[in-house]
């Protein structure tokens, strides 16, 4: 728990291969996973200046209260998505807060603490913002805020309540993306 922030409420991991992540995670009970192969992006910046919006492949599923992020990027945009990959490989990249009124206030507190914004943008219409922040004396403590308002919360909700319920069936529930109209029927994971 944070005195400024409040509770952590995900833990993001870069990956090369997202099915097979979520593979493992559903062999350690966790699940079901919410997947997008193609993540609808609508703005994306990369250190402060404006950015081609990276092709990404997200899955989320809840562990309790706390919500694993999978994230897969399938091109060479430059994020720190990339640059995490690039630098540690696969695993942890970042830790989460959520708000639903204090985005810019919390942004704000974080560059007041040397942090630097090193990509932030918007996925989707009305899913709310977020920005990733690395500090350059511990690049390794990773903070993204997530603006959770509109569809983004409702979203979020129906991953934690699917997690509380779930009984091991239909462990990977496929989402339409950027160029998909329709809900894709679910897969077992290899």
């Amino acid at each position: 728990m944070s005195l400024f922030f409040g509770a952590v409420r995900q833990v993001g991991y870069v990956v090369k291969d997202i099915e097979k992540a979520m593979g493992h995670w559903v062999r350690l009970g966790v699940g079901p996973w919410f997947y997008k192969e193609e993540v609808d992006s609508t703005e994306f910046r990369y250190y402060g200046k404006p950015s081609r919006l990276p092709k990404l492949s997200i899955a989320l599923a809840n562990s309790g209260d706390l919500q694993i992020e999978l994230i897969q990027q399938r091109d060479a945009a430059p994020s720190l998505y990339l640059d995490s990959l690039a630098s540690n490989g696969e695993g942890a990249q970042h830790v989460a807060y959520w708000t639903a009124e204090r985005f810019d206030e919390f942004c704000r507190q974080l560059i007041e603490y040397g942090y630097v914004e090193g990509h932030a943008g918007r996925m989707g219409l009305n899913r709310g913002r977020f920005a990733y922040f690395i500090h350059p004396d511990l690049p390794s403590a990773m903070i993204e805020i997530s603006e959770s308002t509109g569809g983004k919360a409702e979203y979020f909700t129906e991953i934690r309540k699917a997690a509380g319920n779930w009984d091991g069936r239909d462990p990977i529930r496929r989402r339409p993306g950027a160029d998909s109209k329709q809900q894709q029927p679910s897969r077992e994971p290899k």
